[in-house]
């Protein structure tokens, strides 16, 4: 659980103290993460894990990002706003 608190921190980008409860207490998470940073530890992970040739952990991300739906293929210009045509006077 202390890893994957760990890589919930560095993908979301949020502070230590908004890390959830499911991973543990977030100070003693940040310490043993500091330890292991000093030690060289995440270091060693890392080496570890690009050293594996044969992509037999390899991870597929499935996300999609739409686009806005007037983002799909109109050239720029192409639309002209006219103003409608003045009220009849009554």
């Amino acid at each position: 659980m202390f890893v994957e608190g760990v890589l919930w921190i560095v993908r979301t980008g949020s502070p230590w103290r908004d890390l959830p409860e499911v991973f543990g207490d977030w100070n003693s998470v940040f310490r043993r993460f500091s330890r292991w940073s000093r030690k060289g530890v995440w270091h060693r992970i890392f080496e570890a894990m690009a050293g594996d040739p044969d992509c037999e952990c390899l991870i597929v991300d499935s996300t999609v990002v739409r686009a806005h739906q007037h983002a799909a293929g109109a050239r720029k210009g192409s639309l002209k706003i006219r103003p409608l045509a003045a009220p009849a006077a009554a």
